[in-house]
């Protein structure tokens, strides 16, 4: 009988995962099924420039998983059992069915949050996805010359889609609302060059300004101030997907999934989470911040980790640390901020066209690496061990 493991939600980790699964195992030992709501890959760190009108390369999983030997199952996930190890989905013209696992991979990742304040959900536009960066589309492109738009949050979302939508749009009157001083956690030299960025491109800069409501061509602020904003783009943060939470793992206070080293569930030893939806460690035991960076390498750990586990072998352990931060500005300026491994500035930065070209190609070898989970290299499919197949044992970090 096939092991059969489950991987819910095909973004940058959980694609990864299934894909890396599939080089370590037979395919006659293993079912491996990748659970998500669309048939293709998102490329979700370009988001902001499908919001401004750019084609984007289609990427269907029928072609990327081609001959990997995982099953991509279109469908929606509405719950998990982790006490009878089954999951609950709806496909796309509203059947449901319920999926048995004896390894589950939880990579269903996040979307925007709203922190509860008013006016947002009903007028904001969200890009953390597809579904809104589409819509922020066909807005702007309705949108006349001259109207003014409000990019709230100045995390590395914010300023991408600030930025983009600048470029994008000259005519418009872009402003970027952030609750510190611009581009506060960036080195003196990241922090110079953005500015410069955001003054050669029209961009109003609302520093140190907490938006307290939306409303439908206005945000307010926490003093009092109506900003004008005929399209307001919000980006001040993440939050979970809603399904872990109303299971019996071990979650945080907002939803993400206790992992140890392995990406393993702390109360559910045949669970593994990966990306947005997890809360791993890196060095000096901080929580490792929503992103491509995190996700990915996440996803290597707990392919390998299950692999390991079924064979009989040592799991290896990937360097779960940051190197740099690549932010676009625009298709012709970049910014990478050179880090600590857990993820603090140094003075090293690298800016302009060279920075963009960077960053280009970090987007492009993201989506490489998820048809490519083991870049490329020859791969030794190991036998399982029927024993560990079984009855998982604890993989410590």
């Amino acid at each position: 009988m096939q092991h059969r493991i489950i991987v819910l939600g095909a973004g940058y980790a959980g694609a990864t995962a299934a894909g890396r699964l599939a080089k370590r195992l037979r395919r006659e030992d293993v079912a491996i099924t990748l659970v998500n709501a669309e048939p293709d890959f998102v490329e979700r760190v370009r988001m902001h420039q499908l919001a401004t009108g750019q084609h984007l390369r289609p990427r269907p999983f029928s072609e990327m998983l081609a001959g990997t030997g995982v099953e991509p199952k279109l469908a929606e996930v509405t719950g998990i059992d982790v006490d009878r190890r089954t999951v609950a989905v709806t496909d796309a013209a509203g059947a449901r069915q319920e999926l048995a696992y004896d390894t589950l991979v939880y990579a269903l990742g996040s979307g925007w949050n709203t922190h509860g304040v008013p006016g947002t959900a009903e007028h904001a536009h969200d890009i953390s996805g597809r579904p809104g960066a589409l819509r922020l589309r066909e807005r702007l492109a309705r949108l006349e010359s001259g109207r003014p738009v409000v990019v709230v949050g100045g995390g590395l979302t914010g300023l991408e889609a600030a930025t983009e939508i600048a470029e994008a749009r000259p005519d418009l009157d872009v402003a970027l609302a952030a609750r510190g001083t611009l581009g506060d956690w960036l080195s003196p030299k990241g922090r110079l060059h953005l500015r410069r960025v955001a003054d050669r491109l029209g961009i109003t800069v609302h520093e140190n300004t907490d938006v307290t409501g939306v409303g439908t061509d206005h945000v307010t602020t926490a003093d009092g101030t109506s900003i004008p904003a005929e399209v307001t783009v919000w980006t001040a943060g993440f939050a979970v997907h809603p399904v872990a939470q109303a299971t019996a793992l071990e979650v945080t206070g907002t939803g993400r999934i206790v992992v140890d080293g392995a990406m393993r569930s702390v109360s559910h030893p045949d669970v593994y989470a990966v990306g947005d939806a997890a809360l791993a460690t890196g060095p000096g035991d901080k929580p490792l911040r929503m992103s491509c960076a995190s996700g990915i390498p996440m996803a290597w750990q707990a392919a390998d980790s299950i692999a390991a586990r079924l064979t009989g072998t040592k799991p290896p352990r990937t360097p779960l640390r940051y190197f740099n931060q690549c932010i676009s500005l625009g298709r012709k300026e970049g910014l990478i901020q050179y880090v600590t491994a857990d993820d603090r500035a140094v003075r090293a930065a690298l800016t302009g066209r060279l920075a963009a070209l960077y960053k280009e190609l970090v987007c492009k070898g993201a989506a490489w690496g998820v048809a490519n989970p083991t870049f490329g290299m020859p791969t030794r499919r190991r036998p399982l061990v029927r024993g560990n197949a079984q009855e998982p044992s604890a993989v410590r970090a």
